[in-house]
């Protein structure tokens, strides 16, 4: 049994996972939603699922790349559960889980030879992406991309891909003489697409060390200037 928190977007997502399915999820999405909703949220799916903090076999966070206030508070909540109940620590990739999420509700519809680039908002053209075969085997690492036209160009022939997550609608107009590229708008991460990898994890004892680790934030953390007087 696994507790699973997605926050690397400005999704709050909270799932209890088990060898077999998702048996509870809370989710929601807006400004200030980690730190106001997190951890009602888990409560909520706790109460749901009928499961107190002792029965649970670990914690699985979600670690980036991804909104750096989100991933603060997601990995401070998730610590501090496994640090009062005495569980283990696992950290999912945020772009791979997005991928599973999303072949699974594409499902027949991607060929052998297409590819799935999930995508986060890194603000202006920029995205945070990865790229996945229809397999789910990683073929490019996590990165930081400026899009323009001729992005993908080696990749979209004889093929399609696949573009999902907050960071791919702003590319609609960009791509959209491009046959081969399909932009799927709506997609957002959610605790429950992370289940096949932190089982995977939890049966390869892939954890983490609760007191060290840290979030995949890809980029360094740019403070924005204050607005308040005298600051």
């Amino acid at each position: 049994m696994i507790l699973c928190l997605e926050t690397a977007t400005p999704v709050c997502s909270v799932a209890l996972n088990d060898g077999c399915c998702t048996l509870a999820v809370r989710e929601t999405e807006g400004q200030n939603a980690h730190s106001e909703k997190i951890t009602n949220f888990i409560r909520e799916a706790m109460e749901t699922a009928g499961i107190d903090y002792h029965q649970l076999d670990a914690v699985a966070v979600s670690k980036g790349p991804g909104s750096y206030t989100g991933l603060r508070i997601g990995v401070s909540t998730a610590k501090g559960i496994c640090y009062a109940a005495d569980l283990p620590l696992m950290a999912i990739d945020t772009l791979e889980a997005m991928a599973y999420g999303m072949k699974g509700k594409l499902g027949s519809q991607i060929a052998e030879n297409d590819l799935l680039i999930p995508m986060i908002d890194a603000r202006r053209m920029e995205v945070y992406a990865a790229i996945f075969d229809a397999n789910l085997n990683r073929i490019k690492d996590t990165e930081a991309v400026v899009v323009d036209e001729n992005s993908f160009a080696e990749l979209r022939q004889n093929r399609r891909l696949w573009l999902f997550g907050d960071g791919a609608p702003k590319l609609s107009e960009l791509f959209e003489n491009q046959p081969n590229i399909s932009i799927i708008n709506g997609f957002k991460p959610s605790a429950a697409y992370m289940r096949p990898l932190a089982e995977k994890a939890m049966k390869e004892q892939q954890f983490v060390d609760v007191a060290y680790f840290e979030p995949f934030y890809l980029k360094d953390f740019v403070a924005g200037k204050p607005h308040v007087k005298g600051l």
